[in-house]
């Protein structure tokens, strides 16, 4: 028997209790916050499930800055010099 059906429907009456717990607990200022940053929450990540991105005018820029990139192999390596090591 699962635990859904032992508690039945959840009801207007027990959303209302619910609702009241959480305004005793964080107070009636910082309800609309806590509402603003769930809501803002929940559109990020409906944005990233659908790959809506508000950053479609920076991704060209970053695909022309990575392809005029040096290839590792013809990059010359220049040695660090540590302050701590006195051999």
């Amino acid at each position: 028997m699962s635990v859904i059906s032992l508690i039945g429907p959840i009801g207007p009456l027990e959303i209302g209790i619910i609702l009241l717990i959480v305004l005793v607990i964080f107070g009636p200022k910082r309800l609309p916050e806590l509402g603003k940053s769930l809501g803002g929450g929940m559109r990020n990540f409906k944005d990233s499930v659908t790959g809506k991105d508000d950053d479609e005018d920076e991704s060209p820029q970053i695909e022309a800055t990575s392809t005029t990139a040096v290839p590792t192999e013809q990059r010359e390596a220049t040695p660090v010099e540590r302050s701590g090591d006195q051999s």
